[in-house]
């Protein structure tokens, strides 16, 4: 927290000094109230009257203006605080691996970024400062009451003992029910996150009474703690309302009674009286202050709980200046954290520059692990992955990510315009880079929609088809110009006619990316010049497609069974007229490529 608070200290250094001061004038006011009543109100002195009513008057308008430039340089500090703590943990969770974001719930993350960061601000902007302040003021007035008339002094000390020692029970138990609720309300924040992102599928099933019963349930339990929150306090605020009215009136019994003794002014005891008033809102506050210190206590362990997560992936400081595209996989192992066996082991593929490779494989074996290892979105437990013979650990993050370009098969759109989700790997690509980028992944429907490229497509792309969004995102991998492109069966959710279109472009693109593709459609697999087949977590065989159909009976069993899908489809769409029918199945191979015939397709 020192080093948030370090380019605020020019600031800090006035802001604590107008405190202290503003305390000190409101601690002085009595002082002179006591001489008003014993010297000029006894002796009848207008004129001492007047002039010390007007010293009271310009100390009142000093305190409110040291009020004012305290609060003013605060606010000022506190939010500036809370934006850098925000912005260093939202730029942590960017580098954060996907090991630990498929650990966390999003809810959970989005609970420390929104309202834990507020909590702490609260505190620091108030609690703190008050804190610190009540403790300094109830000394102070406590020395005083001492030195004017120590048997209510004492009287009052003895009053604050039991406030000490219930305000240290209180704060055990608080901490642990405030920590509760932070982390209910994370998980209720889940449950929303993700209702919002799968209302799709919660309409499709009719599923809303169940996940409303889920959100109920735990809207409840928020309720219940929180409420176990509220008695917890209101048990103790109430215990510090009594202690100081009993306590004043104790001192008003007791000091008139010296008063008509002779053994206290009247004077002091007004003096005393105001100063023990002063004392009731900080003793009263004393139990917030103490509960909101625990509150941003637990916010920060919690924020701290993702800000002291170590990063598993750092960029190396190495850059290529003119990179070809090279890409090798080096004996590599992959095993997921807590797993018994890997899911990658001993690894060996080599794709060249300006070469595309398939990669097949039953589901489970380990294609989108593999893949996810060029831009490190994983990391290589043993072995390497190297790019023009650079081991991609070495590359910083920025030029090994503007190198290699992924689309996913469940593609990821942002709630923003058409064009901003097309830009995001290249902000500064041209409308003609655009269009081209479009016009290969077949995404020309853009323009057909309300504002063309300017369309808010709504958060998740849910405003889109599936093959629409796959689209978009296909187009997004394009625009970025990569060396290397990633294709994780990005067609899977296109028909067959399509399909076909968006292949036919890709060649184009792919004669000059090395491109790795992964393939669970049998169609995809002519996109590229060899096929690596993943089986058993290891490519078992490399080579290109007729081979491969010829000699391993694994390969030729795995497309055979799409085969038999798209055969199935094609005929379907041809019987009800349905369009593609008759197009985009296994036969019409012959077609993509020169080099591959229907019949070795077939084979």
């Amino acid at each position: 927290m020192k080093s948030y608070l370090r380019p605020h200290s020019r600031r800090l250094a006035v802001v604590w000094p107008a405190a202290f001061a503003a305390t000190g004038i409101a601690i002085a006011v009595p002082l002179i109230a006591e001489q008003v009543v014993d010297g000029p109100v006894a002796r009848g002195d207008t004129a001492g009257l007047v002039a010390l009513s007007l010293l009271v008057l310009a100390l009142g308008v000093l305190e409110a203006l040291l009020t004012f430039v305290r609060r003013w340089l605060m606010a000022d500090i506190v939010l500036g605080l809370e934006t850098d703590i925000r912005d260093d943990l939202y730029a942590h969770l960017l580098r954060l691996p996907m090991a630990f974001h498929g650990a966390w719930q999003s809810g959970q993350l989005l609970s420390r970024a929104t309202a834990d960061l507020s909590t702490i601000r609260r505190f620091l902007g108030f609690g703190l400062l008050f804190l610190v302040l009540t403790t300094l003021q109830i000394t102070t007035v406590t020395v005083l009451l001492l030195q004017k008339y120590w048997p209510l002094g004492l009287l009052v000390a003895a009053a604050a003992i039991p406030v000490v020692i219930l305000s240290l029970r209180f704060e055990r138990r608080y901490i642990e029910v405030s920590r509760r609720v932070q982390d209910q309300q994370g998980d209720l924040a889940t449950v929303v996150e993700e209702s919002a992102a799968g209302i799709r599928t919660i309409k499709a099933f009719g599923r809303g009474g169940h996940v409303f019963g889920v959100f109920d349930s735990g809207a409840r339990r928020v309720y219940r703690t929180s409420m176990e929150k509220v008695r917890l306090s209101a048990r103790f605020f109430t215990f510090l309302e009594v202690v100081p009215n009993v306590t004043l009136a104790a001192v008003l019994l007791l000091g008139a009674l010296a008063v008509g003794s002779g053994a206290l002014k009247l004077g002091a005891l007004v003096a005393f009286t105001m100063l023990m008033l002063q004392l009731v809102w900080p003793i009263s506050a004393l139990g917030f202050l103490l509960a909101m210190a625990q509150e941003a206590m637990t916010a920060a362990d919690r924020v701290m709980e993702v800000l002291d997560v170590e990063l598993a992936i750092t960029g190396g400081v190495r850059t290529v200046d003119r990179p070809r595209g090279h890409l090798r996989f080096e004996g590599v192992e992959f095993r997921f954290p807590g797993a018994a066996e890997p899911a990658l082991r001993d690894v060996w593929l080599e794709v060249r520059p300006g070469e595309t490779v398939a990669v097949v494989g039953a589901t489970g074996s380990g294609k989108t692990t593999l893949t996810s290892l060029v831009p490190r979105l994983h990391d290589v437990t043993a072995g390497r992955v190297t790019i023009d013979g650079h081991d991609v650990r070495d590359l910083s993050l920025p030029a090994l990510r503007s190198m290699v370009a992924t689309a996913f098969e469940e593609p990821t759109l942002f709630s923003m315009s058409v064009r901003e989700n097309l830009t995001l790997g290249r902000p500064d690509a041209t409308d003609e880079e655009i269009e081209a980028a479009l016009r290969v992944a077949q995404a020309e429907f853009a323009h057909r929609l309300p504002w063309g490229l300017e369309t808010r497509i709504g958060e998740q792309g849910m405003s889109l088809s599936g093959g629409q969004r796959q689209r978009l995102a296909l187009a997004r991998a394009v625009l970025s110009r990569p060396r290397v492109l990633v294709l994780d069966d990005t067609l899977s959710a296109l028909d067959v006619e399509t399909e076909a279109l968006v292949e036919e472009a890709l060649r184009h693109v792919l004669r000059d990316t090395t491109g790795i593709v992964v393939a669970h459609r049998a169609s995809t697999v002519l996109l590229a010049d060899r096929v690596a087949l993943l089986s058993g977590g290891t490519v078992a065989h490399v080579g290109r497609h007729q081979e491969l159909m010829a000699d391993v009976p694994e390969y030729r069993a795995l497309l055979s069974a799409d085969l038999d899908e798209d055969a199935g489809d094609a005929g379907g769409a041809a019987v009800s007229g349905g369009p593609g029918g008759g197009s985009g199945g296994l036969g019409d191979f012959g077609d993509f490529d020169g080099d591959v015939d229907a019949e070795g397709a077939l084979r």
